[in-house]
């Protein structure tokens, strides 16, 4: 099923006009419930207290370990979820993540395709999340490269990842 409304001359494509989206559906647990300034990773523990609330439903797809060894991490857009929930969801495309020189695919998720607002909405967010986790790795003597590299579509992302294996106990990299 291809969905197009609102996708006209969106970042990331190839050609300008009308983007053709073919949604991945796939299952997410929430890890930081919009609105929450406790940032975790995929195994509960919590990574650092923000300044700032999360704008967003953050988590991960618990069948996929991304390129940074840990679980491919998600936003899903719309209300608060609960912290520990799992929602079966479409991904609509994803956001090129750079971290510590690491790509870190981050899935875009809904019930919906986002408007071309929403996609810039995130992608400003997570511009301004590689400066801020840029700080971050500073302060914590965590060299590399912090960046938003732009979108692209959802099944590029997760061919990027692997399945998880049953081996698979968590990330190797401290975060």
């Amino acid at each position: 099923m291809n969905y197009t409304a609102g996708m006209d001359n969106l970042p990331g494509t190839d050609s300008p006009g009308i983007g053709q989206i073919k949604p991945i559906e796939l299952d997410v647990v929430i890890e930081i419930p919009r609105g929450s300034f406790l940032k975790r990773g995929s195994n509960g523990n919590i990574d650092f207290v923000s300044p700032l609330p999360c704008p967003y439903n953050y988590g991960s797809v618990p069948e996929y370990v991304g390129l940074d060894g840990d679980l491919l991490d998600a936003l899903l857009l719309g209300p608060r979820l609960s912290l520990g929930s799992h929602h079966r969801v479409m991904a609509w495309g994803a956001v090129t993540f750079t971290d510590r020189g690491m790509k870190d695919d981050k899935l875009v998720c809904s019930t919906y395709p986002p408007s071309s607002q929403q996609r810039e909405q995130v992608l400003r967010f997570f511009r301004f999340y590689a400066v801020c986790k840029g700080l971050l790795n500073i302060w914590r003597r965590r060299p590399g490269r912090n960046a938003c590299e732009g979108w692209c579509d959802a099944a590029e992302a997760v061919a990027r990842a692997r399945p998880r294996g049953a081996s698979w106990s968590g990330s190797r990299i401290g975060f």
